[in-house]
């Protein structure tokens, strides 16, 4: 974080120079100080400084300068940096004028030109105002921002991407502006005509407004375009299962890359908390997990890049091909299969309307602050949904889980279903399902299908959470490897028809374990037919992989 600054101001070059001479011998060890010889000057400076969201502690403005007096100088800055404490620097005969600037833009204190000696005169004054000032200072936030609006789907995305990659953000939203002071700053810091919300800030100054997911990742230094055309082993997915093959690949000497469409960890990165993960008595949030796994495979040399998308595989000699959406391709003698599953969608009027904005498929453990003191709906009754509900019931009034089941047995592990029983602002509706979302520009209410009665309710809600299973998506895959009805990838024994090997199988041995119906294509975690979906199966999967990856390798 950059010092907090001592701004002056004065048209008279020589007053100037001395004002910057004994400000530096007093201060510059705590503070940075800055000069301009002009009001708009120093205006223009003070907007570049709060573009790079760096703090101003002291405005010290002389009162007769041309084209803009001090006092109008202080007037306009202090809607910059309303906390910093504000000086005229003023002749004998000015001090009338100084009793009006105590009205009109709340000075803290004049100074009588000359003020030699400092350590009389200036110090002692500027002391007690930089004392109080450091008193009520409140560093801000030394990251990324994002200025938008709660309901917009684009600020939703950009957030989740943020958070999912494990990028330190805080979120301003525009809606505030009248009670944040540092919301109302990041947007008078930005000329009106290129106020375009969302809206990325960065440390420096720079700006994107309604960047794309691949502008936001490439100015922060993630990793989208492969170091090299050929590797030993493709990984497509980096989610749990993804990044144990990683792991263990790159450890044992592979040449290993990731390509993760979104970002590393999966859905079980979005997970709040993880709590029967062995090893961890104490329960891990899924981005903990994610982040660790990310830190342990690239120690050992794998690559990421992420965001970065599969469009396509194809087999070309002992050549296993993948081919990426931005057009370029990753060559490799075996790839691995972990894409995992996507939330199925809810297929009821008003879902495509208002996705983003006020429903959401999945939630992160960052999106449950939001919620504070409003009641919001969990759709789903396995254990994302409860740790969901668990998470998001520290800040709102209430948790509703709508569950289409008789109970929460059938589907949930029994650590949850006690706490979420031992938790008072959780209710669960057993047999209920959303038929209907309302709402013109947000969600506003939901209409809720009891199956018992045959009755449907109509009820208020700020949020809807939907986590009501998954289905994989395999289409890119098609006509490559073998798929069930539903996309899930067949492997091994699961490929073996009436003993018989899968068609155009050419090896002289059975898939294995692990593998499709293309010998060095492998498939692991929840996209794999017949998988268990749980963190732990993924991660064990994608180890023993390497196993069966090393096995092909030696005879291609």
């Amino acid at each position: 974080m950059a010092k907090p600054a001592l701004l002056t101001v004065d048209d008279d070059a020589e007053v100037l120079r001395a004002v910057e001479r004994d400000l530096r011998r007093r201060y510059a060890d705590r503070y940075r100080v800055l000069s301009a010889s002009s009001g708009a000057g120093a205006l223009d400076l003070l907007v570049r400084v709060q573009q790079r969201n760096e703090p101003v502690a002291l405005l010290l403005a002389d009162h007769r300068m041309p084209q803009m007096t001090g006092i109008e100088f202080l007037s306009q800055a202090t809607r910059l940096y309303p906390e910093a404490r504000r000086v005229l620097l003023t002749a004998y005969a000015d001090t009338d004028a100084a009793i009006r600037a105590i009205n009109q833009v709340k000075l803290h204190h004049y100074l009588l030109k000359p003020w030699d000696p400092p350590e009389q005169h200036l110090y002692p004054v500027l002391d007690d105002l930089l004392d109080d000032w450091q008193g009520s200072y409140q560093p801000a936030f030394d990251g990324i921002r994002v200025l938008g609006t709660r309901w917009s789907p684009r600020s939703y995305e950009i957030r989740d991407f943020l958070a999912r990659n494990q990028v330190p953000y805080r979120w301003l939203d525009v809606e505030t502006a009248d009670r944040d002071a540092e919301v109302r700053r990041a947007i008078d810091a930005i000329p009106k005509d290129d106020l375009q919300l969302p809206v990325v800030l960065f440390p420096d100054g720079g700006r994107l407004p309604e960047p794309s997911t691949s502008q936001i990742a490439e100015r922060v230094g993630l990793r989208t375009r492969p170091g090299t055309d050929f590797y030993d082993l493709v990984i497509v997915g980096g989610g749990p299962a993804g990044l144990a093959a990683a792991v263990y690949g790159a450890s044992e000497g592979l040449r290993t890359v990731i390509v993760e469409r979104e970002a590393p960890g999966g859905q079980a990165g979005l997970s709040s908390r993880i709590e029967n993960y062995l090893g961890f008595p104490g329960g891990l949030s899924g981005a903990d997990l994610a982040r660790r796994a990310v830190a342990q495979a690239r120690r050992f040399g794998a690559e990421i890049l992420a965001p970065q998308e599969a469009a396509g595989l194809s087999v070309k000699d002992s050549y296993r091909i993948v081919t990426l959406r931005d057009g370029s391709a990753l060559s490799s003698h075996a790839t691995l299969i972990a894409t995992g599953v996507q939330w199925r969608t809810l297929d009821v009027p008003g879902m495509e309307r208002l996705a983003g904005a006020g429903v959401y498929y999945g939630a992160g453990a960052t999106e449950a602050a939001s919620c504070r003191g409003e009641v919001i709906y969990v759709v789903g009754g396995a254990n994302s949904a409860g740790q969901a509900a668990l998470n998001f019931s520290r800040f709102a009034a209430q948790v509703v889980m709508l569950v289409r089941g008789e109970a929460l047995a059938s589907s949930m592990s029994k650590y949850l279903i006690d706490e979420i029983a031992e938790t008072p602002n959780i209710r669960v509706q057993t047999q209920c399902q959303v038929t209907e979302v309302h709402g013109a520009e947000h969600l506003e209410a939901i209409s809720i299908l009891c199956s018992r009665t045959g009755t449907v309710e109509k009820a208020p809600a700020a949020s809807l959470y939907i986590f009501i299973g998954a289905e994989p998506r395999t289409g890119w895959l098609a006509g490559v490897v073998e798929r069930d009805a539903r996309g899930f990838l067949l492997t091994g024994p699961d490929l073996m028809r009436d003993g018989k090997r899968p068609r155009g199988w050419p090896l002289d041995r059975d898939p294995g374990l692990l593998e499709t119906s293309v010998p060095g294509i492998f498939a692991v975690g929840d996209v794999r037919h017949g998988s268990v979906k749980r963190v732990a199966s993924g991660v064990g999967e994608g180890s023993i992989a390497i196993q069966f990856v090393h096995q092909y390798l030696s005879k291609v």
